[in-house]
């Protein structure tokens, strides 16, 4: 395990030696409100390397190492958008080991299921939902973490040499800027509508209202403790606390405290008290119904789509997701935001 500064130093002659970079992460997303990077798994030609970010490690070196690389990504997203909050990182090239494999037409591509393809090997299962927060790290939780990596590159070799025999290289390159491009756009936490748990829309408006203020109640309860939100209460006991309040019930929970009960009733309470101008309501949405031209045109993709990927063999979804097929029938100048050059070339779009 990294966590010296020295020893640090001594991975980036390692990593500045090669062309690609194996690189996953770990995060304690259900064991804390405020989610941390709690490892960083790398491997290069001198071995397999664990970086632990909670030992107050200057990450910014390894930052500008790795942006001079191809790093290599199983599913890239999370892990590109856990980087950039945590130190900054933004990365240059990226191999997504997923793209890939739905590239080539696999159908089975969790890490799991390559590793077993392409070098006979049955992973260990477990670990995925541990607390990567725990030091020291356990014999057991480490090794599984450098599995995350150690075959990263041999996987890569096989699916680009698969992709190039293909001819889908580029493609694959297109899609894996388009995820790097992806990956910086902030995603904004709605907390106005969060409340909105499932099953709540067929709720009462006073029961909502319980609901909302509840919720809010919990969120914070849950970001002063640092822990995630079900650890204080479960959605299911939630909605329904929400609705025995509402229909004039006391629910209480044995694990609250006498500070935490307190505040869990007057949160029901100022619910209850609220005039019903200031109730929550659930309007049904009714979406505007696509023109007969614009049904046929969805109509049109989709069998094109379907044509190509049955050719091709792949996954219909990757050339283009029903969605994507239904919001660019309605406005094909958005196209190009939505589909990259390959994708639109399948679909006979003419909006380079």
């Amino acid at each position: 395990m990294i966590n010296e500064a020295a020893q640090l130093a001594d991975l980036l002659p390692h990593i500045g030696a090669v062309d690609r970079v194996g690189v996953d992460t770990e995060a304690d997303s259900l064991h804390s409100y405020f989610e941390k990077l709690c490892l960083l798994q790398i491997t290069v030609a001198a071995g397999d390397f664990l970086v632990d970010p909670l030992a107050q490690l200057d990450l910014a070196p390894l930052g500008e190492v790795l942006a001079r690389k191809e790093i290599i990504l199983q599913g890239a997203d999370y892990d590109l958008r856990l980087m950039r909050r945590s130190f900054g990182f933004v990365a240059n090239r990226v191999f997504d080991t997923v793209i890939a494999a739905r590239l080539v037409g696999m159908r089975e591509f969790s890490l799991a299921a390559l590793v077993k393809t392409f070098f006979a090997i049955e992973l260990p299962k477990g670990s995925q939902k541990a607390n990567w927060a725990i030091r020291p790290l356990p014999p057991r939780m480490a090794d599984y973490a450098r599995n995350d990596t150690h075959y990263l590159i041999g996987i890569a070799e096989r699916l680009e040499a698969e992709l190039r025999e293909k001819k889908r290289y580029e493609w694959f390159r297109q899609s894996c800027d388009r995820a790097v491009e992806r990956s910086g756009i902030e995603r904004e936490r709605e907390t106005d509508e969060q409340w909105r748990l499932k099953g709540s829309s067929l709720m009462p408006p006073r029961a909502a209202a319980v609901l909302r203020e509840l919720w809010h109640w919990r969120d914070g309860e849950a970001s002063a403790a640092d822990r995630p939100s079900f650890h204080v209460l479960r959605n299911e006991e939630l909605l329904n606390a929400a609705d025995q309040f509402a229909n004039g019930g006391s629910p209480s929970f044995r694990h609250f405290s006498p500070r935490r009960a307190k505040g869990f009733r007057a949160a029901a309470e100022r619910a209850l008290v609220l005039p019903d101008d200031e109730l929550p309501r659930f309007e049904r949405r009714r979406g505007v119904r696509p023109t007969m031209e614009v049904q046929r045109l969805a109509e049109k993709l989709r069998q094109v789509r379907d044509r190509a990927a049955a050719d091709l063999e792949l996954d219909p979804a990757l050339i283009a997701p029903r969605a994507a097929i239904d919001f660019i029938a309605s406005d094909v100048s958005r196209a190009p935001d939505i589909l990259v050059p390959w994708q639109r070339d399948l679909l006979a779009l003419e909006t380079a």
